[in-house]
């Protein structure tokens, strides 16, 4: 019997081919299978309405095929510069890499992002007030071969202590500084909270114990009251720094911060995981 051997393809464009038009086709299957990922939140079974926020977000991310080249580049801007998709996941160095070293050696860290809201946010203010909190997982190592399965426990837990309604808990920040020591349940004599008083400090705290199921110990607080008040309203008071007039930073500010998200910062791991994720930025264990 005798194999004919298919003929190549032609190694040519057809005569009527349109470079837009075929863009169109690889680029916007591409595209909007992040904007799904992005908004996966809104469920598989979403068909386009602008009902909600979030929704009418979606509408306007999801390239269609009778789309220009301006539309699909304000889709494509909206979704990776002002959403953020495009920094998705990075981490940002500023100087040598080389001299960065591992948190600690063996144990992950959880950390805990509050930031302001920004409706909140006056035109006064430079930046929205943020915060970080963390831990460490004391009785875990990052070579555990059950680490992965004990992070998604514990993002499950966050998603549980720290949300209410799919929306991050609450702390009004303030002067107030609210030091939990206890290093054996993995929090070092560094971990403060700036808190307007003591007991939405200890809330945090009980929050954070629960996450990795500790006791909390409230004889291990101690609290520091400067006699400088905090930042109240518009900084006014200013410096010059190689000649240029900068306002001075706010001292400890007033403001609310809203839990946004958490990580675990693993030894010998170069990006950080993500457990839960209220801004939708990230890919997190555990869905909100």
């Amino acid at each position: 019997m005798v194999i004919t051997p298919a003929q190549p393809p032609e190694d040519s464009l057809p005569d009527n081919f349109d470079p837009f038009e075929h863009l169109q086709k690889i680029y916007i299957p591409q595209h909007n299978a992040l904007v799904k990922q992005y908004f996966n939140d809104l469920g598989d079974d979403w068909k386009p309405n602008i009902a909600s926020p979030r929704s009418a977000l979606r509408v306007a991310c999801t390239m269609v095929d009778n789309d220009n080249q301006l539309m699909m580049n304000l889709r494509h801007h909206l979704l990776f510069d002002l959403l953020g998709y495009g920094r998705k996941n990075l981490i940002l160095y500023y100087g040598s890499q080389e001299s960065i070293d591992p948190p600690v050696e063996g144990c992950p860290k959880i950390v805990f992002y509050f930031s302001q809201d920004s409706h909140t946010v006056t035109a006064a203010q430079n930046r929205k007030a943020d915060a970080e909190y963390s831990l460490r997982l004391m009785d875990l190592e990052n070579t555990s071969t059950n680490l992965h399965s004990k992070l998604v426990e514990i993002a499950n837990e966050i998603k549980v202590q720290f949300l209410e309604a799919k929306k991050g808990i609450i702390l009004t920040k303030g002067s107030l500084g609210i030091i939990y020591k206890n290093p054996k349940q993995g929090f070092s004599s560094g971990r403060k909270i700036l808190a307007t008083t003591e007991a939405d400090a200890i809330d945090i705290y009980r929050r954070m114990c629960n996450v990795i199921d500790k006791p909390f110990d409230e004889t291990k607080i101690s609290v520091t009251n400067p006699k400088k008040s905090s930042t109240v309203g518009e900084v006014t008071e200013t410096q010059t720094i190689m000649g240029k007039i900068r306002k001075k930073r706010a001292y400890r500010r007033v403001a609310d911060v809203r839990f946004r998200y958490a990580y675990a910062l693993i030894p010998g791991e170069p990006q950080p995981v993500f457990l839960i994720d209220t801004t939708y930025r990230y890919t997190p264990l555990v869905k909100i």
